[in-house]
C-alpha cells in the first residue's frame, strides 16, 4: 500500500509547475522582444538611409523562442500531472539525464544565437 501523499511533496510539485510556467512566460517574452529588435532595426535603418530591409534572424528566432516556450508551458503540464499520479501511487518521477542535457542543450544554443547576433549587429 502506498505511503499518504505529504502536503510539502503536492506543494514542491506545484511550485516545480509554477516554475515551468514562469520560465515558459520568459520564453514567450524574450521571443516578442527579439522579433521586435528585427522590426526596430529595420526602421533604424530606414532612418539612417541604409538598405537593410530584410528581417534578417532576428524574427525567426524571436518566433522560435516563443514557440520553444509553448513548449515548455506543455511540458511543465504534463511533468505536473505525471509527478501529481506518481505521487499519488507512492513512486517517484525524475527528469532523465538525456532530457536535462537536451534541455540545457538548447539554452546554450539560445545563448550562443544571441551573443553572435549582437556582436555582427552594427
Amino acid at each position: 500500500m502506498p505511503e499518504p501523499i505529504r502536503a510539502t511533496d503536492t506543494l514542491a510539485n506545484e511550485r516545480t509547475y509554477l516554475a515551468y510556467i514562469r520560465t515558459a512566460l520568459a520564453f514567450i517574452a524574450f521571443g516578442f522582444v527579439i522579433a521586435r529588435f528585427s522590426l526596430f532595426a529595420r526602421e533604424f535603418s530606414t532612418l539612417s538611409h541604409r538598405s537593410n530591409a530584410e528581417p534578417g534572424t532576428s524574427t525567426f528566432f524571436g518566433t522560435g523562442m516563443a514557440i520553444f516556450g509553448i513548449f515548455v508551458a506543455l511540458l511543465g503540464a504534463w511533468r505536473y500531472a505525471r509527478t501529481d499520479r506518481f505521487l499519488r501511487e507512492g513512486r517517484v518521477s525524475t527528469l532523465s539525464g538525456l532530457a536535462g542535457y537536451l534541455i540545457s542543450l538548447f539554452v546554450v544554443a539560445v545563448g550562443a544565437v544571441v551573443a553572435f547576433s549582437l556582436v555582427s549587429y552594427r
